[in-house]
């Protein structure tokens, strides 16, 4: 096989589920958004569901509708993009509940589907999705007659424990919403790990599931195993790779992988990232080309046919490091090429 293997642990997906959801006395429930932060979401949905998670999250109302063919009913799955124009099918069809953002998305879910459920989704500051305190305040009263199933917003900084933001928003989210009787989610994997004042009624964490920051206590959910296409010998002197980047300072061993940043493994890792071959790191030379990767395996262990690039020695947010970004950013570009294997 030419394609790298993504190996999916389900049962640490369940555990890192379980984990948070100990840590409140509310409902938890899971953000299986962008196909499962890039490992799938049916099946992720469909493990976390075994479970005992009933509440899931996703970005968009199409993907809300994949999802609930893959799950079937009995589990909730709020959009948080609203409804927009052209969703009122997908929405009805699929039985999602949309998470309003505004007047307008409030006027259309009530002419298009009248006694649909549905939540509100408030801005407390981040500015990005939601009603803002001025435009909540004009509608209240209007909107909580329709009787949403949930109102919630999102934190800007609460991967930042100590950042003021973070009181800043439980302040105004509880201004916005104390002494109205409905549900209430304001707490994502950060915000669960902020503490009790951030639960509410329901938790919907997400990154953490996965084995992400900032959950530190996460299980790895992923492995990827990188085939081995060809290996040569360079000499001293030698380059490697696109615009010559690298220069073999000693007779070097060097391992041609299959995958590269058509399959989400941005350049920007080539500036210091290592593929293992057992315990023996084998650093990647040269750039990150769009199918293609080269490793230094002059200290592997004879001819190696797989090196790995994550796993117990590199995990996802370490691998983030070496190109200046985030885990997310990591786990939701893993490409289709990908064999996807999952255990559980």
């Amino acid at each position: 096989m030419t394609s790298a293997t993504l190996n999916i642990d389900l049962t640490a997906v369940v555990r890192n589920w379980q984990a948070l959801n100990a840590l409140t006395d509310c409902e938890t429930g899971a953000v299986v958004k962008a196909s499962g932060y890039g490992l799938g979401a049916g099946v992720v949905a469909r493990a976390l569901a075994r479970a005992g998670a009933r509440h899931f999250f996703v970005a968009t109302a199409h993907e809300g509708a994949e999802l609930r063919t893959s799950i079937g009913h009995g589990q909730d799955i709020y959009v948080f993009s609203g409804h927009m124009d052209g969703d009122t099918t997908a929405i009805e069809e699929a039985g999602l509940i949309p998470l309003l953002n505004s007047v307008d998305q409030m006027l259309r879910q009530v002419e298009a589907l009248p006694g649909a459920p549905f939540g509100i989704q408030l801005d407390t500051g981040m500015n990005r999705l939601g009603m803002e305190p001025a435009e909540w305040s004009a509608v209240r009263d209007i909107a909580i007659a329709q009787k949403p199933v949930l109102l919630m917003s999102h934190l800007a900084c609460s991967d930042t424990p100590d950042h003021p933001m973070n009181a800043q928003q439980l302040a105004q989210f509880r201004t916005m919403t104390d002494g109205v009787d409905i549900p209430r989610s304001l707490a994502a994997t950060g915000g669960t790990l902020l503490g009790p004042a951030y639960h509410f009624d329901l938790t919907r964490p997400g990154v953490g599931l996965y084995g992400g920051l900032p959950f530190d206590g996460a299980e790895a959910v992923v492995t990827l195993d990188m085939p081995v296409i060809q290996i040569r010998d360079v000499a001293v002197g030698e380059t490697v790779g696109y615009s010559n980047t690298w220069t073999a300072k000693r007779p070097s061993r060097i391992a041609t992988v299959s995958g590269g940043y058509a399959d989400g493994l941005i350049r920007a890792i080539g500036n210091g990232a290592i593929l293992y071959n057992g315990d023996v790191a084998c650093p990647i030379v040269g750039r990150v080309s769009m199918d293609l990767i080269t490793a230094d395996v002059t200290d592997a262990h004879g001819i190696p046919e797989v090196l790995q690039l994550i796993g117990p020695h590199q995990g996802v947010d370490a691998l983030a490091d070496f190109a200046d970004t985030i885990g997310y950013e990591i786990l939701t570009a893993f490409g289709g090429r990908y064999h996807r294997t999952y255990t559980e």
